[in-house]
């Protein structure tokens, strides 16, 4: 049987290379801009991707957490989320939420990318 061998989550953004710089900067991941002029971008860490598309200008970006309470937009599992929680603070990321042991059982934290989109780390715990 075919295995998946990734999920990439797209997220629609108001200003591509806004979006990019925050991944990047703020979160550490590598990001290339497609398209010309630029309309879509891929922000990759670790062997792992979100994709960002360029909303129209007539389109208004609308986080999960604005339609369900506290619902994440993206959910990156890491295998350290208080040395990832140390990185992006030392890089200037605002925090959304403190990490903590959720009571889901992963201890994660959050942050949010300049469209308001929700983006969680977390580590299962023991």
């Amino acid at each position: 049987m075919p295995l998946v061998t990734g999920i990439s989550p797209v997220l629609l953004v108001a200003d591509l290379g806004r979006s990019a710089g925050f991944f990047g900067e703020q979160l550490g991941f590598t990001c290339r801009l497609h398209g010309d002029p630029p309309n879509f971008a891929t922000a990759t860490r670790d062997g792992e991707t979100i994709l960002l598309s360029l909303a129209g200008p007539s389109h208004t970006v609308v986080p999960n957490w604005q339609i369900v309470e506290k619902l994440w937009d993206v959910y990156i599992r890491v295998d350290d989320v208080d040395a990832v929680y140390a990185e992006v603070q030392e890089r200037g990321a605002a925090i959304d939420y403190t990490i903590y042991n959720a009571p889901h059982g992963f201890r994660e934290f959050g942050v949010q990318d300049p469209d308001g989109h929700d983006i969680a780390f977390g580590q299962p715990l023991s």
